[in-house]
């Protein structure tokens, strides 16, 4: 079995909360991925020196599984249906869909994927965190670039695993995950950590955007033009221009196409819909 990075979560804490030395604070991205990091070698990256192993979950986990592929949906049904103690309860082949099943179903844990029609996985994960917030969203999908874990943390998701990863490493996650602990493979902790190694200091970061201008940043990478945006958004062409000029100074990027790599690489906008314009 490979190695795998798992946070623990103090009682009582919210899903996102460490509780050190100067009492509970919300985790950062960085704690995350030292907390990730850490855990590869079995320690409490939080506590040095206390051995953290995951709770063995063993009563009947509620499952619903998200990708757009029946294919991978089959396939994982398979994979699983060996543990009786998993259960998966619905599919969804596109993000609007996930959020209908997720209301109607209500399962402990929604296995997610990333890339998908309609809403990507990781806005629907987002929209979930805040209507459904019992839910806990594990990300399965073949992106291990930093971007994208680093998005996925952002987004609320409780762990992130490879599709490439071995059953025995997805039973895991689930485990861990509903134990209220998080859970990150190692391949994916390590590419963050290389990053992070290597400096990114440097980086423009759509975090410095206001909301708007994440939404015409979005727009924008989708191929609509300045008149069909400010159709969208309820607002004046001029409006929007401003906007724009605004997210090229911010980002240092000064063309369309330039602005499009941003927010595929950033996980704003999906890699297949961009491909599809």
């Amino acid at each position: 079995m490979s190695n795998t990075a798992v946070i623990g979560s103090p009682a009582q804490s919210p899903s996102w909360a460490i509780n050190d030395t100067f009492g509970t604070r919300t985790a950062t991205p960085r704690d995350l991925l030292r907390a990730s990091l850490s855990g590869l070698a079995g320690l409490n990256p939080f506590h040095p020196g206390e051995a953290k192993e995951t709770s063995k979950v063993k009563r009947r986990i509620k499952l619903l599984l998200v990708d757009d592929h029946p294919v991978v949906r089959k396939g994982i049904a398979s994979c699983l249906a060996r543990h009786q103690h998993l259960e998966i309860i619905g599919e969804a082949s596109d993000g609007l869909e996930a959020i209908r099943k997720a209301r109607q179903l209500s399962p402990d844990i929604i296995l997610m994927d990333i890339d998908m029609p309609q809403m990507n996985g990781l806005a629907v994960t987002e929209a979930l965190r805040k209507e459904l917030p019992n839910a806990k969203v594990l990300i399965l999908s073949m992106h291990s670039n930093t971007e994208y874990v680093l998005r996925i943390i952002q987004s609320g998701a409780r762990g992130y695993v490879l599709k490439e990863a071995q059953t025995d490493e997805l039973v895991k996650a689930i485990e861990t995950v509903q134990s209220g602990e998080s859970f990150f493979s190692s391949d994916v902790a390590r590419v963050a950590l290389n990053q992070f190694v290597r400096g990114n200091g440097d980086e423009p970061n759509s975090g410095h955007l206001t909301r708007r201008e994440r939404e015409v940043l979005i727009h924008i990478a989708e191929g609509l033009s300045n008149k069909e945006i400010a159709s969208q958004l309820g607002v004046g062409v001029r409006t929007v221009e401003t906007h724009r000029e605004r997210i090229m100074r911010k980002l240092n990027i000064h063309s369309v196409a330039g602005l499009t790599k941003y927010a595929i690489a950033k996980g704003l906008i999906s890699i297949r819909g961009e491909l599809k314009s």
